[in-house]
This record gives C-alpha cells, sequence and structure tokens, in this order.
C-alpha cells in the first residue's frame, strides 16, 4: 500500500475506532482477573498477544500503536517475551514498508493509519526505540527504510540548521487530546530518535546533546520540564519522559520533579495525576471538556503511572514502596488495568467513551522489582 492510498484509508479506520468506542461505552462488559496485581497483569498482558503482535488492549484498541508497543518494548523483553517483540516488530515492519510510511497505528488486516488523524511525531522515534531495547536484528532493507523515513521526519518536523523543532507545527503526540507548541515530549522522543539512531547503525543529523541542552536551556522549571514552548503548566508525559528514555540523565532535576509531584499530590490517592489541571489547552475535535471531560486533566493515568514508578526505582526514592502498594491497590480495586480512572480511582466514563480496559502498559508494571517489606 502507498502512502497515498494509506492516507485515503484513514478514515474509514477512523470510523471503524469510533464505532468501537461508542459500542464499548454502552454494550461491553469488563472483566475482572482473580488474584493480586501482579497476577492480573500477567493475564492482561497474555491476553494482548494475538499471534501475530501485540494490541494496545483487551478493549476496542484491538490493533497495533506503535507508541504504546515503544513504551513497553523494553519490559516485554525484560520480562522473557523478546521473540514475540521481535515478531511484533517484523510485522509491524512489513506493513510498514508497503505504506511507506511509518504511522502511529496498523489495524489488525495490517493497513497502517494515524489516529486522531494528524500524523505523529512519535511513531518513528518509538519504533527505533523498540528495536534498539529489543536487540532486533535489521536487515539491509530495513535499514535503507529507516534511514529514508529519518530523512522526511526531519524535513517535516525540524530546523535544517539546528535540528530544533519546527514552530507551531501540529502534529499528533502522546497527549492526542490537546494542541502543544513544541511540547518536551516531542523533544524528548526527537532526542531519542538521536540516540536509537546510533545505537542502529542508522544516520540521524543531529546529536543527542543537542536536544538535551534545549530541554534544560527552554523548558527546564526549576521542578519540572514544562509542558511546551508557550507554557509552564505541568503535563506528566512532559515532565517524566526526557528522564524515562535517558534524554536527560540528572539526579538533582529528576529529584526536583518527584519532590513536585508529592508537593502537589499528583500521587494521591493514586499514582499518577494526567496534569496540575492549571491551564487550558486548545483541544482537538471531539476530544475537548464536553465530549470528554477532564480525559486529560486530573485523572489518574496508569501509563504514566509505571512511568513514575520506573523513575522512583531507577532513582532510589524512598517513595517507591508506598506509591508502588497504592498503584498495586487500584489493579486489585478493579481487577483489570484500565486505561485511567476518576481521581477517587473510579471507572473513567464520558458520552461517548469509556476507558479501555485491559491496556498492554501492564507490562511496565511487570518489569517492576516487588518492595521488600
Amino acid at each position: 500500500m502507498s502512502n497515498l492510498s494509506s492516507r485515503l484509508s484513514t478514515p474509514f479506520r477512523l470510523a471503524r475506532v469510533a464505532v468501537r468506542q461508542v459500542h464499548a461505552r454502552y454494550f461491553d462488559d469488563l472483566d475482572r482477573f482473580n488474584g493480586n496485581a501482579r497476577e492480573v497483569c500477567e493475564q492482561v498482558v497474555a491476553g494482548t498477544w494475538n499471534g501475530t503482535f501485540f494490541t494496545t488492549s483487551l478493549g476496542h484498541y484491538d490493533y497495533f500503536w506503535m507508541r504504546d508497543f515503544g513504551t513497553v518494548a523494553g519490559s516485554l523483553t525484560a520480562i522473557g517475551q523478546r521473540d514475540k517483540v521481535h515478531q511484533t516488530l517484523r510485522w509491524a515492519l512489513k506493513q510498514y514498508r508497503k505504506a511507506d510510511h511509518v504511522t502511529i497505528c496498523i489495524d489488525p488486516n495490517g493497513r497502517a493509519f494515524n489516529a486522531p488523524g494528524r500524523q505523529s511525531i512519535d511513531a518513528l522515534p518509538w519504533l527505533t526505540h523498540s528495536l534498539a531495547v529489543s536487540k532486533y536484528p535489521l536487515t539491509k532493507t530495513d535499514k535503507a527504510f529507516l534511514n529514508r523515513r529519518i530523512k522526511v521526519y526531519c524535513k517535516k518536523y525540524l530546523q535544517v540548521y539546528s535540528g530544533h523543532l519546527k514552530k507551531r507545527r501540529l502534529f499528533n503526540e502522546l497527549r492526542d487530546a490537546v494542541h502543544y507548541d513544541r511540547s518536551a515530549y516531542a523533544l524528548a522522543l526527537t532526542g531519542r530518535l538521536s540516540i536509537a539512531a546510533r545505537e542502529l547503525g542508522l544516520t540521524f543529523p543531529y546529536p543527542p546533546n543537542r536536544y538535551a541542552e534545549e530541554l534544560v536551556s527552554h523548558y527546564w522549571t526549576g521542578q519540572y520540564f514544562r509542558t511546551d514552548a508557550e507554557t509552564d503548566d505541568f503535563s506528566a508525559e512532559c515532565a517524566l519522559m526526557p528522564f524515562f528514555l535517558g534524554v536527560i540523565n540528572n539526579k538533582e532535576m529528576a529529584n526536583a520533579t518527584f519532590d513536585y509531584i508529592l508537593e502537589s499530590k499528583l500521587e494521591t490517592p493514586y499514582p499518577l495525576k494526567y496534569s496540575n489541571g492549571k491551564l487550558k489547552f486548545r483541544y482537538r475535535f471531539m476530544m475537548g471538556p464536553i465530549a470528554m471531560p477532564n480525559y486529560t486533566g486530573d485523572t489518574i493515568w496508569t501509563w504514566h503511572a509505571t512511568f513514575y514508578l520506573h523513575l522512583l526505582k531507577q532513582y532510589k526514592r524512598p517513595e517507591y514502596k508506598v506509591e508502588y502498594e497504592k498503584f498495586a491497590s487500584l489493579i486489585e480495586r478493579h481487577g483489570n488495568y484500565p486505561e485511567l480512572v476518576n481521581p477517587d480511582g473510579s471507572w473513567y466514563y464520558a458520552p461517548f467513551y469509556r476507558a479501555d480496559p485491559g491496556m498492554v502498559w501492564a507490562a511496565l508494571f511487570l518489569d517492576l522489582p516487588t518492595p521488600k517489606s
């Protein structure tokens, strides 16, 4: 499938996604798994393997998301799933070569598309990250394709001379409900692309320290990495991802971020709230506060909770045990691994949306060590 035909098929893929979301909201049951938090997560991860690739969830996200898979590729590898990680990547690379594009999603039939519509700045970085952390054996054909996509990526998103993000270039990223202007998350992912390209023997024209320096010089508030070039607001993915991906390795800055989270009670009653909710953003169509109230506000996201827990462990923070146990109790409360929950821990519902169950993100939790009593 060519890049053009892939774009033409996208509306049909998005329509399927929308129908699945509404159907899940009103008609699908929520399964409850037996066991403790780790046992629940083991069942969830096992269920997301469909024999060909890891799906994103056991609910309406029954297809492949490069972003979600990218965040768990290292953890899946660490818990003994390297062969399945490689099988997933082999399948994804085949579909991407057919489409001549690296999109954020691939449907079960192998059709590549972007959701919620715009092209994604982080699909290629997460792909290269996954290949690197799982030590995937790239072929010459793979490398030629990836180098070609890196050239397109740089031309589309980066300034020629500096390699910095282009101003006000709209694209899809992790917090896909809002429009950012050069987010810290996007900058961190570009930095990770630079690092992963070197690890894989690919060609990326800008050095990794360029993105680390930009983050420290223009995004660091003294307590956390601010959301984007326009606002000092806290958003979990922007605050944590530079550390999680190793673009920034600074204990003092990491500890300042963890202190801010504690002082602002963003881990209460469970880790981790998406944002401090101080500022408003421009929302994408049908993803604003009317259709999806508080979707990325002070709701608790299990994805970000696991980024947070991994970093607490990495930086040997004393609150790791307490936060791990709080999060484990949330999993056990629902007998599932929800996409997100309300600030009180109850399952998130919106008029046309229900938080998805059984997220593949559970692999991140399984990769965490159980705290000693």
